[in-house]
């Protein structure tokens, strides 16, 4: 448990970045399944326009320090992938 003063402080801030960080991972998650939904569906137009509102998103995550910045890259390559294989 915390005893210092410093420590104490450090456990506040520590449930507010918490509270913050997953809410930020929450908004990622769903912006990548709209992605899912709209390739699952096979239209193509849909699925792209999701791409296109999800790839900004990634990115925030990375730049906030949600995701890894190889993570995302990751998964943009493999979402992009996909939505370019639907015919």
């Amino acid at each position: 448990m915390a005893n210092t003063p410093q420590s104490k402080k450090r456990a506040r801030q520590m449930l507010n970045r918490t509270t913050v960080n997953k809410a930020r991972r929450s908004r990622i998650r769903t912006f990548l399944r709209k992605v899912e939904e709209a390739i699952a569906s096979g239209d193509k137009s849909a699925a792209s326009a999701a791409l296109q509102a999800a790839q900004p998103e990634l990115m925030r995550g990375v730049t906030k320090g949600v995701l890894h910045k190889n993570t995302a890259a990751r998964k943009m390559s493999r979402l992009s992938a996909r939505v370019k294989a639907i015919a």
